[in-house]
């Protein structure tokens, strides 16, 4: 049996095919439910962690359009929102799919606020988008009115932009560790809630978005787990990607991939934190190891028989 923290990509959120509501990511997260419960079916303790983004972009955008209304919520009070509700939709789901195996387990998500160092140099360079995308124009009026920092994004428009900073702590860890033996806990949502401490040692929420692959490798060393588990579209983890000498990775030691983030075979904001995030795990204790695969290839991943494999 094997303590495996899993960190579930937007695809196990969303379908692009779908509308972007409530309604349609249950029923998403109902498919991701099904393999997830494979996963625990054989044997394997579980906790997730899930993003946010384009939930969290929603809520935000709901709460300025209502500010006629209502007074619109602090950025760290839409993340914990989306906590709430996204480890519900996983809850239901998980709790469904484990039945069905005859398996009554609990499964509850604990609101995680993640500790990051208020001198983190991320918060001097925002870069982590979040949110719509408006014209150059709506951009001006917001960096003015609001003091967001906004950046063109893609060619598609311009999207707010908020500090991405690495996480340092886990608040609830002691409640993850009472839960661990008896229940499968969704923490460390959307990277979790960002939080520094003050000059008295409190917890204060602030603008920032922590990346969701971080926050799970953080969560992992503490866990002491022995597998962290990225889950992504992809099956593998490649070099030269695109490209006709494109090549899957399977099997692959830290020195030899920390080589290739060198020369740049990974894209940030979408690969690269994935495979920085293997690594620091691999790297954190011996006999740890780390594995980036599809959803639907977790299971046989964890038996050898899938994914890229670092450590």
């Amino acid at each position: 049996m094997k303590k495996v923290v899993i960190a579930l990509g937007g695809n196990a959120l969303e379908d692009k095919n779908l509308p972007p509501t409530a309604e349609s990511q249950l029923k998403v997260v109902h498919e991701t439910a099904k393999q997830l419960a494979k996963i625990s079916n054989a044997g394997h303790e579980l906790a997730i962690v899930h993003g946010n983004g384009p939930q969290i972009g929603r809520i935000l955008l709901a709460s300025e359009t209502a500010k006629e209304v209502t007074p619109p919520m602090p950025f760290d009070v839409c993340g914990a929102m989306s906590q709430g509700y996204i480890g519900y939709h996983i809850q239901q789901a998980l709790y469904d799919e484990l039945r069905k195996s005859g398996r009554d387990i609990p499964i509850v998500t604990v609101i995680t606020q993640v500790i990051v160092d208020k001198n983190d140099p991320a918060f001097d360079n925002p870069t982590k988008p979040i949110g719509p995308f408006y014209s150059e124009q709506e951009a001006s009026v917001l960096e003015k009115t609001k003091g967001y920092v906004m950046k063109e994004d893609s060619g598609k428009g311009w999207r707010r932009v908020v500090p991405s900073p690495k996480p340092i702590g886990i608040a609830e860890i002691g409640t993850v560790k009472n839960l661990w033996d008896s229940t499968i806990t969704v923490a460390c949502g959307g990277g979790g809630i960002p939080v520094v401490k003050d000059e008295k040692g409190n917890l204060k929420g602030i603008a920032a978005v922590i990346d969701k692959d971080f926050a799970a490798e953080e969560l992992a060393e503490e866990m002491d787990a022995d597998i962290l588990m990225i889950l992504t579209e992809v099956e593998n983890v490649a070099i030269n990607f695109g490209k006709p000498e494109q090549e899957n990775l399977k099997k692959v030691g830290i020195q030899e991939i920390e080589e290739y983030i060198k020369q740049n075979h990974f894209a940030p904001g979408s690969m690269l934190p994935k495979v920085e995030a293997a690594v620091k795990f691999a790297k954190s204790k011996e006999g740890r190891k780390a594995i980036i695969t599809s959803l639907y290839k977790g299971c046989e991943a964890l038996e050898g028989g899938a994914g890229t494999h670092i450590g």
